[in-house]
């Protein structure tokens, strides 16, 4: 079968898609809003020039109102200053050697704002079985303060729960009413001591007649060491307790005052013990000639009340007594005390050396000048704060502190003329030496009602800080201005005349 060439004629069908979509077709735009503009100017609407400039120097003789320096002084100012220069010297000179105006500085301040309360430190515990501030000590940072809690009145102190606590004024978030440690004690706190160099441990007394030591570094158990009932303890309240140098370099004892009338000295032993290395005791029997005539109540044993060693002599402390005595002794008596042996494990010694004039009632506090060796104060119940110097009987001064009795005092540790104390009245009255007027520099209200304020402590690192411990429980920390803390021109000088009982 043969295949041959055809041509056929074509077919051409349209495209209706095409011819539809082309119908459709539509032209779209988009445009923005159009966009305002306008153009603004600002020109200020005055406007001046001002320029100074002096005359020159060729032109003052030609002004008829301007003279030259000659022609400036009138004919009686040169005689008239030659006449008075001698006096004028004369009258300079002794000014500049008076003192009437030495550390006199201008205080535009209201005095009452000279000084701020910053702390009012509570435990709340404390405050709801009506306890009282008895002690207040800084550690040797200036940064922690320790409180004891404990009973000055009428009732069982001796199953009267209590406790010491302490607060960081320095740490972040101080809540006030909440201390960082709390310390149980079966009896109450008369007393506490911050060791010197070791910030952690605290040296207390207890009503009691116990000696403790405590370390708050110790969460769990924080007794490191005490004297427990044994027949060295104290058998009366202990009123007192200071950390003694030891015999080795660095070491201390603890030195504790009993009512009863001794003074024992222990060291930290083993086995959480203090143990007893020497003792005093005072009897009226012993006491120096000056106060024979002052007997103790009861027998011859002179009650302790208050206690103060002196730091310029390692070897001196001073006693204040129930009776209203006042007395140096010394660490180093070797006479045996005229009292009855209890059952101590140690001979104890009479101390007592000189007898100062006696009050009329408790010496209630004794502290000695950080600025002078023989000066110290001495305050009690008849509401008069004494300044004694240790070379002779009678006080030196007597200053009207309060109408009530004096619980507290301490000197001022950066200014020498100054000294707090605590009333009372619920006050403490601050004063200076140095004024010719007997009345108090400041008067600080603690807002207790009228309590009575038991204790008083300036801090030794942070001077402008002044402590209270108050009858309700609370303890006050307040900030004193410049005024109160730094040292004016001439006060050692000018304690130095007290002492010698030369009159400004």
């Amino acid at each position: 079968m043969m295949f041959t060439d055809e041509t056929l004629e074509s077919v051409a069908v349209e495209s209706q898609w095409r011819r539809s979509h082309k119908l459709k077709q539509e032209s779209k735009s988009c445009q923005t809003v159009a966009l305002k503009s306008a153009e603004v100017e600002a020109q200020a609407v005055y406007r001046s020039e001002s320029a100074t400039q002096t005359d020159p120097h060729g032109q003052l003789s030609h002004d008829p109102h301007l003279t030259c320096d000659s022609e400036l002084e009138s004919p009686g100012l040169v005689d008239f200053l030659n006449r008075v220069t001698d006096v004028v010297i004369k009258e300079l000179a002794k000014n500049s050697r008076s003192h009437a105006f030495d550390g006199f500085e201008v205080n535009w301040e209201d005095r009452n704002r000279t000084v701020l309360c910053i702390h009012c430190l509570q435990y709340c515990e404390a405050r709801q079985r009506k306890l009282h501030v008895t002690s207040l000590s800084w550690n040797c940072t200036g940064s922690v303060i320790a409180c004891a809690f404990g009973r000055t009145d009428d009732g069982d102190w001796t199953t009267e729960k209590s406790f010491v606590c302490t607060w960081n004024l320095h740490r972040r978030g101080l809540d006030p009413k909440r201390p960082d440690v709390i310390i149980d004690s079966a009896t109450s706190v008369m007393c506490v001591s911050f060791h010197p160099s070791r910030p952690s441990l605290i040296a207390g007394g207890l009503y009691s007649g116990e000696v403790v030591v405590w370390d708050t570094s110790q969460t769990q158990d924080p007794v490191l060491a005490q004297t427990g009932m044994s027949p060295d303890t104290h058998r009366d309240p202990v009123c007192q307790v200071y950390w003694v140098p030891g015999g080795r370099r660095g070491e201390f004892a603890v030195l504790s005052a009993g009512s009863g009338g001794r003074l024992l000295l222990w060291t930290i032993g083993e086995d959480s013990k203090l143990v007893l290395s020497s003792g005093y005791a005072l009897s009226s029997q012993q006491l120096p000639h000056s106060s024979t005539g002052t007997k103790a109540r009861g027998g011859s044993a002179v009650g302790i009340s208050s206690l103060d060693l002196s730091p310029w002599d390692r070897d001196v402390f001073l006693v204040g007594s129930e009776g209203g005595l006042v007395l140096k002794c010394s660490f180093s008596a070797t006479e045996v005390a005229a009292v009855t042996p209890d059952g101590e494990s140690v001979t104890l010694r009479a101390p007592a050396q000189v007898s100062f004039s006696p009050r009329c009632g408790p010496v209630h506090d004794l502290h000695c000048s950080p600025f002078h060796r023989n000066l110290f104060l001495s305050v009690g119940t008849d509401g008069f704060a004494h300044l004694h110097s240790l070379l002779q009987p009678q006080p030196l001064m007597s200053l009207r502190v309060s109408d009530s009795y004096v619980f507290a005092v301490r000197w001022s540790p950066t200014r020498p003329l100054l000294f707090a104390a605590a009333t009372g009245e619920g006050t403490v009255q601050i004063f200076d030496l140095g004024l010719m007027s007997l009345r108090p520099l400041a008067t600080i209200g603690q807002d207790s009602g009228g309590q009575p304020i038991y204790c008083l402590e300036f801090n030794p690192r942070l001077p402008q800080l002044l402590a209270a411990g108050n009858n309700n429980g609370t303890v006050n920390v307040w900030q004193l201005s410049t005024d109160l803390t730094e040292q004016g021109l001439r006060e050692a000088a000018q304690l130095e005349q007290i002492a010698n009982g030369v009159a400004e």
